[in-house]
């Protein structure tokens, strides 16, 4: 079996609960074929750069996962013929990244790892501010 990544945008107008649904539709085409979900990360209704068939929203998901080409096969087809299904993106990987993604993270941890410079060019830690 091999690793994949797959986000998936639903559209707008679902609620959480309704794309939840859809999504764990498309999980049980996986675990039939004897695959599994490694991660599975919602990031909620986000702003798409662009209007995609009238939608100026839509809600995310990024699941990781362990199964066979012939799974991912269906479970692509299965998607292209959800019309709840906006767009989606499979790519195979080499290793999953047990690590949240750069979406999940929270901003005050990325606040943490930044440095002040002042005019001498001394670095000063925020935090000790």
């Amino acid at each position: 079996m091999a690793l994949y990544e797959s986000v998936i945008i639903g559209r707008q107008d679902l609620t959480p609960s309704q794309f939840e649904t859809i999504i764990n539709k498309f999980i049980s085409v996986i675990t039939s074929f004897k695959g599994e979900i490694k991660k599975k990360e919602n990031w909620g209704l986000r702003n798409l750069t662009y209007k995609i068939k009238k939608n100026r929203k839509g809600h995310y998901i990024l699941l990781n996962i362990d199964a066979s080409s012939e799974a991912v096969f269906e479970y692509e087809r299965l998607m292209r013929l959800d019309e709840d299904i906006i767009r989606f993106l499979t790519i195979k990987i080499k290793s999953i990244d047990n690590n949240p993604s750069p979406l999940m993270t929270n901003k005050s941890d990325k606040k943490k790892d930044e440095a002040i410079i002042d005019d001498s060019g001394t670095t000063f830690d925020k935090e000790k501010q």
